[in-house]
């Protein structure tokens, strides 16, 4: 099974601003059971989020395995097609810890979308790919319950960072759709998501060394 969203991400992202929106998209898809949907509402919860860079890593690793278990090697046809998209890499500040947390969530956000839609043409393995998302949805999820609100409502009013990483996952499904979501742009977006996550462990290491 493949998760699946009717509205574009870059749409998404330009109107909504949270997990919360997510949360009530994704159960009006039935993709979720109510009872995943978890809150840190006790103390063995709250205890858990003190560990939650080592295990954001873990889960990154497991990502990173995923997206290269998804498909073969990057096919030599559409290396004609290769873009250049710039991650905005200064939303991972690794000195402001608490917006980092922020940004990453986001940054998940987005992937979940991108890798949520369109996928027909993409021929990966089916049970890679649900592992992949499922990942990723339960990263939001535990980042949605630890970050503070008050920092997390700090990052939210700083709209240029906010918007460059608006604009880089916009220039990404942009790129699907004038391609049709074709095999060669969904492996070039793969390899891009590639290199995102592996931007995101550098500094949560950083962060925790």
């Amino acid at each position: 099974m493949t998760f699946r969203a009717s509205q574009p991400v870059s749409e998404f992202i330009h109107s909504k601003g949270g997990t919360q929106e997510l949360i009530f998209i994704m159960n009006a898809f039935g993709l979720i059971p109510t009872g995943l949907i978890l809150l840190c509402t006790t103390t063995t919860s709250c205890l858990w989020c003190n560990h939650l860079p080592l295990q954001q890593r873990k889960v990154i690793q497991n990502s990173l395995q995923l997206l290269d278990k998804m498909g073969n090697k990057f096919p030599q046809q559409c290396l004609k097609e290769k873009m250049f998209f710039s991650f905005p890499e200064q939303v991972l500040n690794p000195r402001q810890k608490e917006s980092v947390k922020v940004a990453i969530e986001e940054i998940f956000q987005h992937i979940f979308y991108i890798f949520s839609r369109n996928l027909t043409l993409a021929a990966w393995d089916g049970a890679a790919l649900e592992q992949f998302q499922n990942g990723l949805y339960q990263q939001i999820e535990q980042l949605e319950a630890c970050v503070i609100k008050k920092q997390t409502h700090s990052f939210r009013r700083k709209d240029v960072s906010r918007l460059k990483l608006k604009k880089y996952f916009q220039k990404i499904d942009y790129f699907l759709r004038d391609k049709q979501h074709n095999l060669c742009s969904w492996e070039i977006s793969r390899a891009e998501m590639r290199k995102c996550l592996q931007m995101i462990d550098n500094v949560i290491w950083k962060l925790n060394s």
